[in-house]
């Protein structure tokens, strides 16, 4: 047997020995720059260097990177599919190539990890019109003594890595490493690695890059790069002998958990099983995206949704389980402290936001869940009982077994169920749901809304007297106090003004205290007092969006935006009007904050 720990440590160790540096792992939030919410595969932050930038640490890296790849949510629940997984990489940058890497793939797989060279099968590139069959790779492998008859040669879809629509950029073809789970074959008459039987696993690969792609095809490269990738969990799974990847020591402690809480066995299969692997893959998920260096919470837009929508996905799976949706948090625990506090040690240090957020989010949800099950069981029986009444009215009546679009918007509008868990839902229950009309009630939610906003001056005004615009002013500098007091993640929901206050409506899950009620109050006078200008400028409205100006209704805008600054603390799309400088304002005073909705408190403030 072989722990997690020890696998980790282990391939950093051998390709230490081989002259490489341990890069570490950098954060799961996508960049920017890649186009992509999360990292997904070891590879992607250091595409920089292996596309010619010299890399700070040399020319042989390696390490272990954590991933989160989501196209697949739907599909956690089976033995094999995680959201967050582990890559073990090392790369070549225009340094040591095919004969080098082969023989150190190998050299790890039989004398580190003890498989039979005679079993291992490896797949290359089979060449087409535009690059050459990879016979050297081919011939290097038969030389460390993998069977000729063990070395298969595939297609450009299979064995070949290239950045797809792009020119200029290496590519090239790899070799991918296979290991039969067992001697025994299926019975079919050719059991190999194509074999749909499943007795053959991948276990990684490697990829070299050694052609540039141009607009006529491929050139050689000067400088060729290695780019491995084993996958941790696969490999742990494999080395243990394990089909299930919920049963090696990443898990156990989860389940065990679980068990414990249910008083469910999780080897008894079933429903109970599926949930157990939702939860606790959710679980490690939003443990990792918390606790990331540059840590993202729950909200309703971009990879926070993406967030949200696990671990609603997963408090959901709690209910099934029978359990309450906080028994996250005792999951979450085990995450930090048993699994991997020692390979990211900024778990442990953010243990207590970590679980105070999941804590939260459950917290969140659960309040609704109840009431939204029950609405969604009410519109699945009202389409049975219409469906039965038809069908006694018309033989040929077909049923229907679709939710109305309007229906799955009311669950997200007032229950917040993500669309996509009442698709989820619904296919269990064998119905599908209207999406198109979904996104039609959303977009005629959002203009109603809209309409009522403008209704108001764009900013909640009755008039446009001194007094309000001063107030509007104010209303800038509070949200961004709420920001930096509360959490980025604050925005405001609603705004009305009057001459003698401002209310103001934002999202949070919690009263304030008295103490962060006087923290706002003394940073929205601490500003006044700076006497800031207040600067306008109209601008295009994607350069507004990456400049990390804040909109609080994005669809309403068009190509142009105006926009107000107040120094760097405040930045806003808004239609005005605003007093010149913070000074104008006078003394800013909350008298009350209280609950406007779910999840959205209000504040009512002056200024004297």
């Amino acid at each position: 047997m072989i722990t997690s720990k020890q696998l980790r440590n282990k391939w950093i160790s051998f390709y230490e020995g081989k002259g490489h540096v341990n890069i570490g792992a950098v954060s799961l939030i996508g960049d920017g720059t890649t186009g992509v919410m999360f990292n997904v595969a070891g590879m992607q932050p250091l595409m920089p260097y292996l596309l010619g930038q010299p890399h700070p640490a040399g020319k042989r890296l390696c390490n272990v990177q954590g991933c989160v790849r989501t196209v697949d949510i739907e599909s956690v629940g089976d033995a094999s599919h995680f959201t967050f997984f582990e890559m073990m990489g090392n790369w070549s940058l225009g340094d040591y190539f095919k004969k080098e890497k082969t023989a150190w793939s190998f050299e790890l797989l039989t004398k580190e990890f003890g498989l039979d060279a005679k079993k291992i099968c490896s797949t290359v590139f089979a060449g087409n019109e535009s690059a050459p069959r990879d016979e050297e790779t081919a011939n290097l492998l038969v030389s460390l003594g993998i069977p000729r008859e063990n070395i298969f040669y595939l297609d450009k879809s299979n064995n070949w890595w290239e950045l797809e629509g792009t020119v200029g950029t290496p590519c090239g073809p790899d070799n991918e490493w296979f290991y039969p789970l067992t001697d025994e074959e299926c019975g079919r008459e050719h059991c190999d690695i194509n074999c749909p039987c499943g007795r053959y696993v991948e276990i990684g690969n490697d990829v070299y890059m050694q052609y540039k792609k141009t607009a006529d095809g491929y050139v050689p490269l000067d400088n060729k790069n290695v780019d491995t990738g084993f996958g941790l969990d696969r490999m742990l799974a494999f080395l243990n002998g394990l089909t299930d990847g919920y049963k090696t020591d990443l898990f156990t402690g989860a389940i065990a958990r679980l068990e414990k809480a249910s008083g469910k066995k999780y080897d008894d299969g079933g429903e109970a099983q599926k949930a157990m692997r939702i939860i606790a893959d959710h679980t490690r998920t939003a443990v990792m995206l918390i606790g990331d260096v540059n840590g993202i919470l729950p909200s309703n837009t971009g990879a926070g949704y993406i967030l949200r929508r696990l671990m609603r996905r997963a408090i959901r799976y709690c209910r099934a389980l029978g359990v309450p949706g906080k028994e996250m948090e005792e999951v979450a625990k085990v995450f930090i402290e048993e699994v991997y506090g020692e390979a990211y040690p900024l778990l442990p240090e953010k243990e207590e936001y970590i679980l105070s957020e999941i804590a939260r989010e459950a917290e969140r949800f659960e309040s609704t869940l109840e009431k939204g099950m029950k609405e969604f069981d009410k519109t699945l029986a009202g389409l049975e009982r219409k469906n039965e009444f038809m069908s006694k009215q018309d033989p040929s009546y077909v049923r229907e077994t679709t939710i109305g679009g309007k229906a799955a918007f009311k669950l997200y509008d007032t229950y917040g169920f993500p669309l996509e868990l009442t698709i989820e839902m619904a296919k269990e229950r064998g119905y599908g749901v209207d999406e198109a009309g979904f996104g039609a009630a959303f977009k005629e939610h959002q203009e109603k809304s809209h309409a009522v906003q403008e209704g108001k001056f764009k900013g909640g005004l009755a008039d446009t007297s001194a007094a309000t615009t001063r107030l509007h002013t104010a209303t800038h500098l509070l949200n961004a106090a709420l920001k930096a007091v509360l959490s980025p993640d604050v925005n405001q929901k609603g705004s009305n003004i009057t001459p003698e206050r401002l209310r103001f409506d934002f999202n949070f899950p919690r009263p304030m205290t008295e103490e962060e009620i006087a923290k706002v109050e003394a940073l929205v006078n601490e500003k006044i007092g700076e006497n800031i200008p207040v600067v306008f400028e109209e601008m295009p409205y994607e350069r507004a969006r990456e400049e990390g100006i804040v909109g609080v209704f994005d669809s309403k805008y068009g190509d142009m935006v105006k926009t107000y600054s107040i120094g760097t603390f405040s930045r806003e799309m808004c239609g005005g009007p605003h007093a010149e400088r913070t000074g104008e304002l006078g003394h800013f005073r909350i008298v009350k904050e209280q609950s406007s909705a779910s999840g959205i408190r209000r504040i009512k403030a002056v200024l004297e």
